[in-house]
């Protein structure tokens, strides 16, 4: 099972790249079967790429780091 604080880890590693646009993430919840769920915040909440900037840039990053991961899904 992955650990939330790992998760987060990872996350700051992220974040640099997200808030030079005035966005952020937030890392809502792992299930049971390693789907983790996040929130987008700030200017990447409303953003026409914002699926691209969890396809490629968040869920990649984090699937490279964590192989158990199955998917990143965005919650609102």
């Amino acid at each position: 099972m992955l650990k939330r604080e790992v998760i987060e880890e990872s996350l700051e590693k992220i974040r640099p790249y997200l808030k030079i646009d005035g966005g952020d993430v937030q890392l809502v919840r792992i299930t049971e079967d390693n789907i983790v769920e996040v929130k987008l915040l700030g200017s990447c909440s409303g953003c026409p790429m914002s699926l691209m900037t969890l396809r490629a840039g968040i869920e990649r990053a984090l699937m490279i780091e964590h192989g158990e991961i199955r998917r990143i899904e965005q919650v609102r």
